[in-house]
């Protein structure tokens, strides 16, 4: 048999170990996993000198804009800055322009990427405004919902605690699972008028206004809300110790509930809301070195499940307003979430294992996607290809984002991602896109 292609001379992550060896890939799938006396014939070899190959990571929290928001970031940029970044999946959150909330702009959404895109694509949908919406929605491809507890954003009142309790009712039905943004929009509100009063509008204001107590009540708001409705909750960016505590604790007795972690909240302090100021507004914000070590904690005992980039791109004039108020929240990410973990992992405060479970096996594992996550025979050809040794500067200028700026513009970090296959085919190859968009596939869950 003569397969499509064969990698030759990987290190491959290969059930938790390093392992020697060649990967065939045939009709995007990979056809084999072994020795090189071991591989059929292929059209097409390249050897790979010992680099790491790891599963095609997952990114399950990015927001891609395009549509009415395409000047900050569309679906070319989007996913050239994902494989760029090592991932050969995103999950798209849909506070959009329109937003995602109903069936139909959900296939809207889901058609203008499909030409585009560079990288397998999922998409969230918010709440939609009647229940009977959730099955349409889900039937029409949705790989999640998200609920936005900080602001209105969906069709269902944060307000209205038996509407919220109505919705995750129903959309335990579909078996997807539900994101949640966990701040409490009432403690958001009131202490952001009274600053306002006060004329408080300086970075560090930001932080006062987004309280340890408004992501803690928010948690527990919807645990409560939740209990007996079998919702897979997956709570995002959660970036406090009582926070973490809390969902920790609910794991106990809700077996549906996992969290995630952003790179943000674990690099960065509330210190550079000083040094950096409105560059770094994000939503939560850095926190104090003491919330960040309870971050690395619940990573180091497994509380913490998922990494997600919260790639959020905005213009550098919308982070650059005097008035904090005024701040687009967000910073691009997908560019630096492996390297910067790669480089925890040459600190030793990560491991190899913990990276390729937090960016792969368990974001396709709760996300329902069946064929990724793992290098196996028969799983999509999705490979993140690394050279782990390679150290470098981080070049926000050459992003191939639309955002070109970072906080970590400047840092010195190890293990560059040099090539992204996405289902057989290489996307990314040193420092250059050589695929054409529409190479990546609309992402769905599998459920059961």
């Amino acid at each position: 048999m003569i397969v499509d292609s064969i990698f030759l001379n990987a290190k491959a992550y290969l059930k938790g170990q390093i392992v020697d060896c060649c990967i065939a890939i045939e009709e995007g799938k990979i056809y084999k996993i072994g020795k090189e006396t071991q591989m059929p014939g292929a059209d097409e070899k390249t050897d790979l000198h010992n680099l790491l190959v790891l599963p095609g990571l997952i990114d399950e929290h990015v927001h891609l804009r395009d549509e009415y928001k395409a000047y900050k970031e569309d679906f070319t940029s989007g996913t050239s800055a994902a494989a760029a970044g090592g991932f050969t999946t995103v999950l798209d959150m849909p506070n959009n322009d329109p937003i995602t909330m109903s069936a139909k702009t959900l296939k809207n959404r889901r058609e203008t990427a499909q030409r585009r895109i560079l990288v397998n694509t999922g998409f969230y949908s918010e709440f939609p405004r009647t229940l009977p919406e959730i099955r349409e929605v889900a039937e029409e491809g949705a790989v999640a919902f998200k609920l936005f507890m900080g602001n209105q954003v969906g069709g269902v009142n944060i307000d209205d605690d038996a509407a919220i309790t109505g919705a995750l009712r129903a959309i335990a039905e579909t078996k997807l699972p539900v994101a949640v943004h966990a701040e409490d929009h009432t403690v958001l509100a009131t202490n952001e008028t009274k600053l306002r009063q006060a004329k408080k509008n300086a970075p560090a204001d930001y932080l006062r206004a987004h309280t340890k107590a408004a992501e803690l009540q928010a948690v527990q708001r919807i645990l409560k809300l939740s209990a007996g409705t079998n919702v897979q909750l997956h709570f995002c960016h959660i970036s406090t110790k009582e926070g973490l505590g809390a969902i920790v604790e609910a794991k106990k007795t809700q077996k549906t509930v996992t969290c995630e972690v952003t790179p943000n909240h674990l690099m960065l302090t509330s210190d550079e809301l000083q040094r950096y100021g409105s560059l770094v507004i994000m939503a939560p914000p850095p926190r104090d070195r003491l919330q960040v070590e309870a971050l690395w904690r619940g990573l180091d005992d497994g509380s913490v499940d998922t990494l997600g980039s919260d790639h959020a791109p905005h213009t550098l004039e919308e982070k650059q307003v005097s008035n904090v108020w005024d701040v687009k929240a967000g910073i691009p990410g997908l560019e630096v979430t492996l390297p910067l973990m790669l480089s925890m992992v040459k600190k030793n405060r990560l491991s190899l294992n913990q990276v390729v479970t937090l960016l792969a096996e368990k974001p396709a594992k709760i996300y329902g996607l069946t064929d990724k996550g793992h290098l196996e025979t028969g799983k999509a050809a999705d490979l993140t290809i690394v050279n782990y040794n390679n150290q470098f500067k981080i070049n926000a200028s050459k992003f191939k984002s639309k955002a070109k700026f970072s906080p970590y513009n400047g840092w010195e970090i190890n293990g560059k991602p040099i090539k992204t296959v996405v289902g057989g085919q290489l996307v990314y190859d040193d420092d250059e896109i050589v695929a054409k968009g529409g190479t990546g596939r609309i992402a769905r869950g599998d459920t059961p």
